[in-house]
């Protein structure tokens, strides 16, 4: 059960970021085209990645939501209703009818599809990293803790690559209905995913929460008001990482066909291999973490993501092809120093029967102010400086806030997440409120 609940989590994120990812693809090559034709291709870009930004916005509401239920009725339950709502909303996205249907309803309707995935992805997280953690409790939880986020660059790979092949296979038809076949395939992927989770049991650890009635009644507002400190220094901690994720994957897009003048297919080639290291990066890293310490490995990603930046655009900006994919190769894999590690740095701040709450807020909070703006802002750094330079600075800015807020945080990988931290041995569940039943 240990092994299976680290293949379900790992499995149903890839799905669920799978979903995700194919929405921040079409919002930077299909939306601006055929959801906002009239607009100029500026106006058509920041429209796309408004609705694109909206689903960032949800996914503190869906980790407010999914949290609760996940503090409240169990892990397993929770994943498998994230799973459908990511599922719906995707499939929905890929029957919307375009401008030329149903005019600017069309992108209305696409935002709301967008908030319906930022839900499902807001409480996908927390569960997941809790499905792997608490079933290896007693293991190398870095390692066990990167499997969830392992999930992200196999999400990418799966998109970038549906994308491609059905680039190829369209043609000049790939904008007319091309762009749908990989949303439409969700639905396969789903019933996969929920065939897997449903065969896993709950984890030990709210197993014995609830065993014992030592269940909150209000997990979101007790962990917000007991470990406020530790939701706020998390979601800042991923201010640098989050945003450097959607610059290097979605952004670049934007700033490979329009500045520097790549076609598609090149740029999303390049995305394919960088996804594909980072497959071997972020468990890398997950594992190093357990013996060179969670914070100090997350503090050396975070003071890599200072200076990487100004290289990266560098690179690009030659617009020598070799250089520009190099550039983007090595990016994420680089970015994974600090993602790797992350959910067992998160995961570990928050006592049991408030982990899912905490943990699903502190890492989803980052999404309004670090990954959902990310590229609306760097468009707008580009358009009113002409220069990738602002955009490097922007990048370097973001790490140096993510340096000061980890080193805010406690190292807690020598602790026993099975016990609640505020435990007395001779006062057990002093603290918590008993209830009957989940």
């Amino acid at each position: 059960m240990q092994r299976r609940a680290i293949i379900a989590a790992a499995i149903g994120t890839s799905i669920e970021w799978y979903d995700f990812f194919l929405y921040t693809t079409i919002a930077a090559l299909v939306i601006p085209k055929l959801f906002f034709p009239h607009q100029s291709p500026f106006t058509g870009f920041l429209l796309a990645f408004t609705t694109n930004f909206v689903g960032f916005v949800a996914r503190p509401i869906g980790a407010a939501i999914f949290g609760h239920y996940g503090d409240r009725l169990g892990r397993k339950v929770t994943l498998i209703t994230t799973l459908l709502v990511m599922g719906i909303g995707t499939v929905l996205i890929g029957l919307m009818p375009s401008y030329a249907q149903i005019g600017i309803l069309g992108g209305i309707l696409l935002a709301v599809l967008r908030a319906l995935q930022g839900i499902g992805i807001g409480g996908e997280w927390g569960g997941s990293v809790l499905l792997s953690l608490e079933w290896n409790s007693g293991g190398r939880r870095g390692l066990v803790g990167s499997w969830p986020q392992f999930g992200v660059p196999v999400g990418l790979v799966l998109s970038t690559g549906a994308f491609l092949v059905f680039n190829a296979l369209t043609g000049s038809q790939f904008l007319v209905w091309g762009w749908r076949i990989p949303f439409l395939l969700s639905a396969v992927l789903i019933v996969v995913g929920l065939y897997i989770r449903l065969g896993i049991l709950e984890t030990p650890v709210f197993a014995t929460l609830l065993d014992r009635q030592h269940l909150e009644r209000a997990p979101v507002a007790e962990v917000l008001r007991r470990n406020w400190r530790e939701v706020v220094l998390s979601a800042l901690a991923r201010l640098g990482q989050n945003t450097q994720f959607y610059i290097f994957t979605a952004f670049i897009l934007i700033y490979g066909t329009s500045t520097l003048h790549f076609p598609r297919g090149a740029l999303l080639n390049a995305t394919l291999v960088m996804s594909v290291l980072s497959l071997i990066a972020v468990p890398l890293f997950g594992h190093l973490s357990d013996g060179f310490g969670r914070r100090r490995m997350y503090l050396l990603g975070c003071s890599v993501m200072i200076v990487f930046p100004f290289l990266y655009y560098g690179l690009l900006d030659t617009r020598v092809a070799l250089l520009v994919f190099l550039a983007i190769a090595i990016s994420l894999p680089l970015h994974d120093i600090q993602y790797g590690p992350q959910a067992a740095l998160i995961a570990e701040s928050f006592t049991g029967r408030l982990r899912y709450s905490g943990a699903s807020l502190g890492y989803q909070l980052a999404s309004i102010i670090a990954g959902g703006p990310a590229p609306i802002i760097a468009g707008v750094l580009l358009a009113a400086f002409h220069t990738s330079l602002a955009i490097a600075i922007y990048l370097a800015l973001c790490a140096v806030v993510s340096v000061l807020a980890t080193l805010g945080l406690s190292d807690n990988r020598s602790r026993d997440i099975t016990r609640e931290y505020d435990e007395a041995p001779a006062a057990v569940g002093s603290s918590a409120s008993p209830v009957s039943g989940a």
